[in-house]
C-alpha cells in the first residue's frame, strides 16, 4: 500500500513526538512567545470556511499584532484587494491558525485560535497609521502557542542573501495580470505605477 490512510500507519511511520515537541505548546502567550510576536513584522493567517481553505499574508511595522492580554491577540486588517478570503471564512469557522516569521530568526512561532471579526470605533482608532485606521480588527483567542524548530528555514536558506532569486527572473503582476485577463488588466503601465501606488495605499 503507498497511501497512508489511519492514525495507526502514520504513528508508526512517524513514530511519537519527543518531549521537547509537547512541552514547547502552551495554551497562552508566555513571556518568551511574546517576544516573537512583538519582534515579528510578518505572519501567514491560514482559516477554513465553505469555500475551502484559505491562508494569507499580513505585514506591516514589527510588533503589528497586539497582545491584548496572555490569552488574546489583535490583529489590524490593512488595506488589500478587498476579496476577504479569510474574513469570510472567520464569519463561517472561527478557527484560526497564524504563523509569525521575525527576519533573520530561523525559529517560527505558531498560535492556533478562534476568532472574531470587530470593528468598534475606539480600537480600529487605536490601530490608525498615518490618520488611517484599519476596516477591521481580527480578534484571536488563544487556544495553543509553540515554537516551529528552525529545520525548514535552515533547509531554505531563507534569510541567506546570497540564495535570493532575482526578482528579474520572474513574471511581473502586470505580466500575470494581462496574460490572465487576456490583455485587459495589467501590462506593462501597471507594473511602472505599481511602486507609487503601492506606497500611496500601505494604510
Amino acid at each position: 500500500m503507498t497511501t497512508i490512510t489511519s492514525i495507526e500507519q502514520l504513528d508508526a511511520l512517524y513514530g511519537k513526538p519527543g518531549t521537547p515537541s509537547l512541552v514547547k505548546e502552551v495554551d497562552h502567550i508566555t513571556p518568551h512567545y511574546r517576544a516573537f510576536i512583538e519582534a515579528s513584522p510578518f505572519c501567514a493567517v491560514a482559516t477554513s470556511g465553505p469555500e475551502g481553505l484559505d491562508c494569507s499574508p499580513r505585514g506591516d511595522r514589527a510588533g503589528f499584532v497586539r497582545i491584548a492580554d496572555e490569552r488574546t491577540l489583535l490583529l489590524p486588517d490593512r488595506r488589500g484587494n478587498n476579496r476577504t478570503d479569510s474574513l469570510k471564512n472567520i464569519i463561517g469557522n472561527p478557527h484560526v491558525g497564524v504563523l509569525f516569521l521575525v527576519p533573520g530568526c530561523n525559529e517560527t512561532l505558531r498560535v492556533n485560535g478562534r476568532a472574531h471579526l470587530s470593528i468598534a470605533p475606539d480600537l480600529l482608532e487605536s490601530f490608525a497609521v498615518e490618520e488611517k485606521a484599519p476596516r477591521s480588527v481580527m480578534v484571536i483567542a488563544v487556544d495553543t502557542v509553540y515554537f516551529q524548530c528552525a529545520r525548514a528555514l535552515l533547509r531554505s536558506e531563507l534569510w541567506n542573501p546570497q540564495k535570493h532569486v532575482d526578482r528579474k527572473s520572474l513574471p511581473t503582476a502586470g505580466e500575470i495580470l494581462a496574460a490572465l485577463s487576456q490583455q485587459k488588466e495589467g501590462g506593462a503601465e501597471y507594473d511602472r505605477a505599481w511602486n507609487a501606488r503601492a506606497k500611496e495605499t500601505l494604510w
